[in-house]
């Protein structure tokens, strides 16, 4: 099992760039996927970006050129760099292990951290 801890959320204006970042600790970091999820409230947590073992990446259409998935395997942490963020970018942003299924669906994620909050305002 991997524990992850998310940090670097807060509260900014539209425009502006935040750093996610994801520490994980547990087996091997570098034997696993790992994506990035966003729940805003009222609404189903959504994919927002994954990352393989070899940083191949995807990133859902609503944050393609804008955000940016990297890993850290020596330190063990996942990243997600968020510029140009809209207002439509607040929610609260988790990272997780991917571990079966397609990249897309929470379903195929294990280890959620505890989340991070985004806000931003116009």
């Amino acid at each position: 099992q991997v524990h992850t801890v998310e940090s670097g959320g807060g509260l900014v204006q539209a425009g502006d760039s935040l750093r996610l970042s994801c520490v994980a600790s547990g087996p091997t970091f570098d034997n696993y996927s790992m994506g990035w999820f966003r729940q805003a409230p009222g609404k189903e947590r959504e994919f927002v970006a994954w990352i393989s073992t070899i940083s191949t990446t995807t990133y859902d259409e609503a944050v393609k050129g804008r955000f940016t998935i990297s890993r850290d395997n020596a330190r063990s942490t996942l990243y997600l760099q968020m510029d140009n963020l809209k207002t439509e970018d607040t929610a609260v942003y988790y990272c997780a292990r991917h571990y079966s299924g397609s990249a897309f669906y929470s379903s195929g994620y294990a280890d959620w951290g505890q989340g991070t909050q985004v806000t931003v305002s116009s």
